[in-house]
């Protein structure tokens, strides 16, 4: 990924020395943004197989992270590594981040959305009244609301406050009522929240034979959300014919806080050294474990006839292009990418 050589002789020891600043500000950003690009993968499969489109995918995984980082300038930089692949953000450090490091305009978007305090503050007697407060407040046409509906009875909440007593201002709002349930195990209440949905709303069978919900209502599952449990999920729709188009996700701990250094096996290793004159190759072999074999060599990277990316020694390029590029070289930046590239690079992935 990034090679780190030294320019002064007298100063060998620095290509270590920033070992510790240069692996912290690549290894939490890289996985952060690495797991959002499989959440991606997986979301823009059952979009294809269910729903036929995915002009929508841009907006199908919510960053929720913020309050679960370690501190705010975790949340900025994490928050801004997943924007990479998605536009929908609570993380406000991050659209800021993106903005003053990468140059983005505006790179994330969110919706009016309430939170359980919003709604129990009416009482469990008003929760009707919570619910149309909502909708009188924020929806309207072309405009989306989200609205938490677990705070007492999510059945409840489904069957009869918004399918029964609220149903026709929900249709008439010329919105979108995204319902949030926020407990319970994620694959079964998401499936059955959505088919509860459908015996109250209706429902359309789209050009691929999957049933989805009419625009004024959809859903967001944003507890205990993990790529496999979004894998799981979308495939649990699929066999009870629901198009994903029905559903987007919000990430919190998954996405910011349960991934280490070791997630993706991010280590730096000196490679090799210049004695008397002539290049050394320097590695490591541990016999106890062979997985931490490290790189010997100067080196280079290139990309095979099949399209992946292959370490090679820098003296056996030939007329192979190095993919290596000079970023920083004596305290000047060379190259400054802007968002849009970092995330027309990742889309090309």
């Amino acid at each position: 990924m990034v090679q780190v050589m030294n320019t002064d002789p007298e100063c060998a020891w620095l290509t270590s020395y920033v070992e510790t600043a240069l692996l912290r500000a690549v290894w939490y950003t890289t996985t952060v943004a690495t797991v959002s690009w499989h959440c991606r993968q997986v979301i823009l499969k059952y979009l294809v197989e269910t729903a036929g489109r995915t002009e929508d995918i841009a907006f199908k995984l919510h960053d929720f992270g913020a309050r679960g980082a370690t501190t705010e300038e975790a949340a900025a930089v994490g928050g801004a590594a997943h924007l990479v692949n998605f536009q929908g953000s609570d993380t406000i450090s991050a659209i800021l981040a993106a903005h003053q490091y990468y140059g983005a305009g505006m790179a994330g978007f969110s919706i009016p959305a309430a939170e359980h305090s919003t709604i129990t503050c009416w009482g469990p007697d008003g929760e009707v009244d919570a619910y149309a407060n909502m909708l009188k407040q924020f929806s309207g046409p072309g405009k989306l609301v989200a609205v938490v509906s677990d705070s007492y009875n999510l059945w409840n909440a489904i069957d009869n406050l918004w399918g029964d007593e609220l149903k026709d201002k929900v249709a008439a709002s010329g919105g979108t009522l995204v319902i949030r349930p926020d407990s319970g195990d994620p694959i079964n209440i998401v499936t059955e929240t959505i088919e509860r949905l459908m015996n109250n709303f209706g429902c359309q069978i789209n050009d691929k034979g999957y049933r989805v919900l009419p625009d004024c209502v959809r859903v967001i599952q944003g507890d205990g959300v993990s790529l496999p449990i979004i894998e799981a999920i979308l495939e649990t729709m699929k066999q009870r014919k629901q198009s994903a188009e029905n559903i987007t996700f919000g990430m919190g701990g998954e996405l910011l806080q349960k991934i280490n250094r070791d997630t993706l096996k991010f280590a730096m290793k000196a490679s090799a050294a210049n004695v008397n004159g002539l290049w050394r190759d320097i590695f490591k072999d541990p016999v106890t474990d062979r997985g931490k074999r490290s790189k010997k060599g100067r080196l280079a990277v290139v990309e095979s006839v099949q399209g992946d990316l292959k370490t090679i020694r820098e003296q056996d390029l030939g007329r192979q292009e190095n993919l290596l590029v000079p970023v920083f070289r004596n305290g000047r930046l060379l190259k400054d990418y802007s968002f849009d590239e970092i995330r027309a690079r990742a889309a090309e992935a």
